[in-house]
């Protein structure tokens, strides 16, 4: 990292989004890992959310992370509507003064979040964490539509537009119409070294008669195609019949019901499936990719997945399917397979070629480290958040 010229001022930086933490994705877990860095670079950053969660305090300060939570009134599918939305994105950018607006997509309320900023005189940039996409119906259909209006209104009022891959954008049906706006920066990955005792033992736990342990980690929902993991199992238990695959994430999903449709296959494959739910802890999450022997994604649309470079970086290689978007880890270490989307034999039998020569796939910490530096994606938010916000920017030394 090359440090920021101490002398240059520092941002009021506003984070709207819809979930934060404790709400364990990929979104607020980006959010938060950019969001600490900038606060230990100087920065005001405030976090504007939804208080998804009645449990919640509306307002408290989080590794120097102020977090405001709005009443969410109705649910709309995976979003929320927040009725004080627009006073407290005024009171912010309006009274409070802050230099910029920092907006997560797809988002209900990225057109409000862009006019708010317009009519403040606000910088406003955006990162696109993956085209929405619903399951199939009407209603779903309409909030498609409505959620892509409001995103067009913003893209074109944004002073960037953030992807996390060139493949990725290049792909997208949000921004690839606003492509000369785009500029990638890659995920912000973090997590600590696994505990090779702790690895040993859950090993141990989860291993049958010394068969693989495989692992998949997101949410049991339709696009990541959970179901695809598990048929595969019927390649790979050809060749190692006491296969376990253990899902880390939350299976139980309140807008659909992927969980309850999977049923029958869930009991087909029982003796071979374990379910740990979220896993909070970064520990915890380390030690359980490193007792893995490799990690299945196998989703049918994916912008990015971290749990992909958190698993390299544990020293498991992944056979991810091959979607834009989601390719670009494995295609840029090599530490893994692709597989076609939707084709579980050939999701197994890729299973079977890394568990074979498990050695050829996995690359020293360092080399992933520098291909998804951690410090050169906050210095490229950084950079893109003055430059919103119309400040000088310089860097010590340049």
């Amino acid at each position: 990292m090359t440090a920021t010229n101490p002398s240059q001022k520092k941002l009021k930086i506003l984070i709207a989004l819809q979930y934060y933490l404790p709400h364990r994705t990929g979104v607020p877990l980006h959010i938060e890992r950019v969001a600490k860095k900038l606060v230990e670079r100087g920065h005001e950053v405030t976090v504007l959310a939804a208080r998804h969660s009645i449990d919640l305090p509306r307002d408290e300060t989080v590794d120097g992370i102020r977090i405001v939570r709005l009443w969410a009134a109705v649910r709309v599918s995976r979003g929320m509507i927040m009725p004080a939305y627009p006073w407290a994105l005024y009171a912010f950018l309006g009274w409070r003064g802050y230099d910029v607006v920092w907006v997560s997509t797809p988002m209900l309320e990225t057109a409000l979040s862009a006019f708010m900023a317009r009519l403040t005189g606000r910088g406003l940039i955006s990162t696109h964490h993956g085209d929405l996409v619903l399951p199939t119906g009407l209603f779903n259909r309409f909030v498609s539509w409505f959620t892509f209006l409001n995103y067009r209104y913003m893209a074109r009022q944004a002073d960037r537009l953030i992807a996390y891959s060139q493949d990725y954008a290049d792909h997208s049906y949000y921004l690839q119409p606003y492509i000369d706006q785009v500029r990638v920066i890659s995920p912000p990955i973090m997590i600590p070294q696994p505990n090779p005792e702790r690895v040993a033992e859950l090993h141990e736990r989860w291993s049958q008669e010394g068969a693989p342990v495989l692992g998949f980690a997101g949410r049991f929902v339709k696009e990541k195609r959970p179901d695809l993991a598990i048929r595969a199992l019927e390649t790979i238990r050809e060749r190692y019949p006491k296969v376990r695959l253990v899902f880390a994430g939350n299976h139980l999903i309140k807008y659909e019901n992927t969980w309850e449709e999977s049923q029958a296959l869930v009991q087909r494959f029982s003796e071979h499936l374990i379910f740990l739910g979220d896993i909070a802890s970064p520990q915890a999450l380390a030690n359980y990719y490193g007792a893995l022997d490799a990690l299945l994604l196998t989703s049918d649309t994916e912008c990015f997945a971290l749990v992909q470079v958190e698993a390299m970086l544990c020293g498991v290689p992944v056979i991810m399917t091959d979607t834009p978007g989601g390719r670009v880890p494995v295609q840029a270490t090599g530490m893994g397979l692709l597989a076609p989307r939707g084709d579980a034999e050939a999701i197994g039998q890729a299973t079977l070629q890394v568990l074979e020569t498990r050695a050829h796939y996995v690359r020293p910490r360092h080399e992933i480290e520098a291909i998804f530096n951690l410090e050169a994606t906050v210095d490229a938010y950084e950079e893109e958040l003055y430059r919103a916000a119309g400040q000088p920017f310089t860097r010590q030394g340049g």
